[in-house]
């Protein structure tokens, strides 16, 4: 079963990631820690699944929720994910399956079933409380960088630091990466600020305009956010938020950008 969560190939991206284990005592040291790969394929159950964390079988992964749990909060204050997903959005990149010449930014709701932080009434759900899934992708849709906020944040908040998330993407030769040519949104996005706030990064912006009738021709190439959005929420985890804690949740957000990327990986080196 952990094979088949952790597949071999994953886990040899992910364990030189991965902080080294807290020396034990020479005197009753106690109970081994329990094996990280064992711990990481019990999140990705979780992640996959959306059942709780203390309804997690321990005979399926050879550890308890709550040791899981542990081991996201701990890697995720490591900066794990993100650097997994770095890593492997340079592998796509250095196969030609990453365009970086047309890329698509949109946000999400999704409803907070605890509260916590980064959480806020939603204007599209009858003010229940819920947070909010900004996604920026390639022409594709594959994930660039992700960002949670609460449900009544307006997504243009979320535009500039999105674009400045993207990270270095490595894999060619000379310099990384990390600026779209152009970048497609919809009328959510439209104040001029921020327009010449992406013209002086270099980025075309291909924003709709609102107040115009429909048929601007966007939708053709931006629907691929969309498509990101799709691949995100067949997380079962992710489609309603159940973490209190607002950096858990983004870490479970980043985790599932890097599982997508490596299955479109996985899939072209079969």
């Amino acid at each position: 079963m952990i094979e088949d969560l952790v597949p071999d190939r994953l886990w040899a991206q992910i364990a030189p990631l991965l902080p080294p284990p807290k020396p034990r005592r020479y005197r009753h040291p106690g109970r081994r820690p329990v094996d990280d790969r064992a711990a990481l394929a019990g999140i990705v159950f979780v992640l996959k699944t959306g059942i709780a964390w203390n309804q997690l079988p321990s005979t399926l992964v050879g550890c308890s929720g709550v040791t899981c749990w542990r081991r996201l909060r701990d890697w995720t204050e490591a900066g794990v994910w993100p650097a997994l997903h770095e890593r492997l959005l340079a592998q796509l990149r250095a196969l030609g399956e990453l365009n970086l010449d047309v890329c698509a930014i949109d946000g999400s709701h999704v409803r907070a079933l605890k509260r916590g932080d980064h959480v806020g009434p939603s204007p599209v759900d009858r003010a229940r409380p819920g947070c909010k899934h900004h996604l920026i992708c390639d022409a594709g849709g594959l994930p660039l960088a992700v960002s949670s906020t609460g449900g009544n944040r307006n997504d243009v908040t979320q535009l500039l630091p999105l674009v400045d998330a993207i990270p270095p993407i490595r894999g060619l030769v000379g310099r990384p990466r990390r600026r779209p040519g152009q970048l497609l949104a919809d009328r959510g996005y439209d104040y001029d600020i921020y327009r010449r706030q992406l013209r002086a990064r270099g980025i075309t912006p291909r924003i709709a305009r609102r107040g115009v009738a429909h048929g601007s021709g966007l939708g053709r190439q931006r629907w691929v956010v969309e498509r990101g959005f799709a691949w995100l929420h067949a997380f079962k985890r992710l489609r309603t938020r159940c973490e209190r804690r607002a950096d858990l949740h983004l870490g479970l957000l980043q985790l599932g950008c890097a599982l997508i990327c490596y299955r479109h990986l996985a899939t072209i080196l079969q």
